[in-house]
């Protein structure tokens, strides 16, 4: 068994269940944003948080096993065709440079951390259609100069 593997039986169980990645979260807690990313294999869940996730799912206790492992961030690197995924990499190429030169501009030369980070997705009403805010916030690392 590996992390697809436990991926494609989270989404059964999810379907099955109606379960929301919100509700998986809060039965094991912890955030969504970071559930739901251990649960397509992106990162790894501590094991007790493992062990809840499929005691509330009704997986195989070696799915636990699989969940706790570390992954491979491995991923395609051209561009996505699925539209949300696309849009965000527009994001990117269209505002990348313009966090970097602001990130820099207000904490000095260095990055965002996507380690000691958090992430959260919310929707708002808003009078010209409702909104999607994501909220990015990772600790600031800056370059040592030696």
């Amino acid at each position: 068994m590996n992390k697809l593997d436990v991926t494609e039986m989270i989404f059964e169980r999810k379907r099955a269940t109606g379960m929301k990645w919100s509700e998986i979260a809060d039965a094991i807690g912890m955030s969504e944003v970071f559930t739901t990313s251990a649960c397509l294999g992106m990162n790894s869940l501590p094991r007790d948080k493992a062990d809840t996730l499929v005691k509330t799912l009704g997986l195989p206790q070696e799915a636990a096993v699989v969940l706790a492992e570390y992954p491979n961030k491995v991923f395609s690197q051209t561009v996505p065709t699925d539209p949300l995924i696309y849009r965000f990499y527009e994001i990117i190429g269209v505002y990348g440079q313009t966090l970097k030169e602001l990130i820099h501009e207000k904490g000095g030369d260095g990055i965002m951390s996507a380690i000691d980070f958090d992430m959260s997705v919310d929707k708002v009403p808003y009078e010209k259609g409702d909104r999607i805010v994501v909220t990015m916030s990772g600790k600031f690392l800056s370059y040592n100069q030696w």
